[in-house]
């Protein structure tokens, strides 16, 4: 079968703001034949993403291509004029990103801008663009595929926006689809539906793809092979199932390795005194939600109905359940952010104000709440020292030289040298930016720490890393972990209990060590069904599995 793209020693640079130069990809070569999908895995900085955008002929700003070749169909993309290049982009090569909410017009119709690039280029009447629009909303498996194209981006879901986007990428018929982590932000059952609809297009149009991802699992579902990158170069290169079975290079390994977390072993045992495993958090009746009130002052969208948990001292408590569910609601609750239209949030035995603004400042010192976005969570413009230090201004009185110690001490608890006060939160990898966002909430000496799916946009290496700074934290510092997350074995990996939640409801709870085996509630049992595993028959297996079809298909 002959090669779509041969990329040869490939090196991309980059100019700091010091004007040092720097290498980012240092000779990079692979091929992807025609009708094949490649995925490239790496953990954050490894280059995935700047070797995938290089296949449209473009570079980060501040980025160039400084020697070698990137061929697609003949043509060198590192070399073509722009004015070629932007005539190939959409319809020999198309990009389908991470965040689809980003890459939509909040303004415009779904099916206005799915159907652009074929005005652009001239590539058939309006009326056939949308018929054909329409034909891959219903090979994508969305809903309602004649009217969904109506709608504007915030009437959908995000595993639909999803697939718009994929819909949006493929209108114009590429050789070649560029996937970019594209699941990443979804919760299990959301992503089975994309990756299987992903999947099943790509296959009926021959279409090849590279497909940029950190999750093995899911790149065992929809890859030929694998390339595996780290520093900007090739470590290893393989069939999907050869790889996954024989990893031959060390990082390889430990990308393997990174997928099975360490299960946990709580700080607070079962032979523990009574008075240690007193509640430190308890949630009673709650019943939130958003938008306009109703006569009797109850919000018309409920989010959370009647939901209630406890979380001893010294364990951890798990939410799962789909995006939708109330989870982070649930946080917002919790951390006074969004008052409840009934119930009570106890904590230590004293029942606090349901807004955050009436809560003591002792009230709002014991309870923190670490957000799932760091980038969003941290002033850009303010250094990493005065970030941690005004915590500790306001709920301890440091300032001067004491604050400044204590910053460093903060840096040193999660694994960051001391010289990172100085920088700015934009010049922090991902990992960095979230460890910086939990040394903020140990700046107030807490004792329950709300973990909002803080792990779900780092890459498995680092996700992992985070985790055990987490239980070496927890050891050192007698914390309570509510710790909200859609990644499962994550959940395992920290959680003593678990609370299942679906449409606002708590529908099952039970050991975090009995969630495979234990789970009785039917939505329960979806969720653990619907975990990629480290096998590349295994999206293939559950599309088979009747009862699975039936389950989903009702959900």
């Amino acid at each position: 079968m002959p090669n779509l793209v041969e990329i040869r020693d490939l090196k991309v640079g980059a100019v700091t703001d010091s004007g040092r130069e720097v290498e980012i990809i240092k000779g990079v070569s692979f091929d992807i034949a025609e009708g094949e999908i490649v995925a490239l895995i790496g953990e954050s900085g490894s280059g995935k993403t700047t070797i995938a955008l290089t296949l449209m002929g473009h570079t980060r700003p501040g980025c160039s291509v400084r020697s070698g070749s990137v061929m697609l169909d003949g043509r060198d993309m590192a070399r073509l004029p722009e004015r070629e290049r932007a005539h190939i982009r959409g319809t020999d090569v198309a990009y389908v990103p991470q965040s689809a909410a980003a890459a939509f017009n909040p303004a415009m119709r779904l099916m206005d801008q799915v159907i652009e690039v074929a005005a652009i280029h001239h590539l058939m009447p309006k009326e056939e663009a949308r018929r054909k629009a329409i034909e891959l909303f219903r090979a994508l498996a969305l809903p309602n595929p004649e009217t969904i194209g109506e709608r504007y981006p915030h009437q959908v879901s995000g595993g639909q926006l999803q697939r718009l986007s994929a819909a949006m990428a493929l209108i114009g018929g590429p050789k070649l689809v560029i996937f970019d982590e594209p699941t990443t932000a979804l919760d299990v059952t959301t992503q089975i539906e994309v990756l299987r609809a992903f999947k099943s297009v790509m296959k009926a149009g021959g279409m090849a793809g590279v497909y940029v991802s950190h999750d093995l699992a899911v790149v065992a579902q929809i890859a030929d092979r694998v390339v595996v990158l780290r520093g900007g170069e090739v470590q290893e290169v393989g069939e999907t199932q050869a790889l996954l079975n024989d990893a031959k290079h060390p990082y390889t390994r430990e990308l393997l390795a990174a997928f099975h977390p360490v299960p946990y072993a709580s700080a607070a045992s079962s032979a523990a005194p009574e008075s240690r495993r007193r509640p430190v958090l308890e949630v009673v009746n709650v019943v939130a939600g958003y938008g306009p009130v109703d006569a009797k002052g109850a919000p018309k969208l409920l989010a959370l109905r009647n939901v209630s948990c406890t979380l001893e001292k010294g364990q951890n408590l798990g939410v799962i359940g789909e995006s939708g569910c109330g989870k982070s609601t649930l946080a917002r609750v919790i951390s006074g952010l969004l008052p409840p239209v009934s119930g009570s949030v106890v904590l230590d035995g004293q029942e606090m104000p349901g807004d955050a603004r009436k809560r003591t400042k002792d009230q709002l010192r014991r309870l923190q709440i670490v957000f799932q976005l760091a980038d969003t969570a941290l002033n850009p413009s303010h250094a990493i020292g005065d970030i941690l230090g005004r915590p500790l201004t306001f709920y301890h009185g440091m300032k001067g030289a004491k604050r400044e110690e204590r910053v460093c001490e903060l840096l040193d608890m999660v694994r960051l040298p001391r010289t990172m006060r100085h920088r700015l939160p934009g010049e922090l990898s991902g990992g960095q930016k979230q460890r910086v966002n939990l040394a903020r909430a140990l700046a107030a000496e807490p004792q329950v720490v709300l973990c909002d799916e803080i792990t779900s946009a780092l890459d498995t290496v680092v996700a992992a890393a985070v985790i055990e700074l987490l239980k070496e934290l927890q050891r050192e510092l007698d914390l309570s972990y509510l710790f909200i997350s859609h990644d499962l074995s994550t959940v395992e990996a920290i959680c003593d209990d678990v609370m299942v939640m679906y449409a606002g409801e708590k529908v099952e709870a039970l050991p975090a060590n009995q969630i495979q085996t234990g789970a009785q509630h039917p939505y329960s049992k979806l969720l653990m069904a619907s975990v990629p595993k480290l096998d590349t028959g295994w999206l293939d297996g559950l599309e088979r599995d009747p009862e699975f079809v039936r389950a989903f298909a009702n959900r």
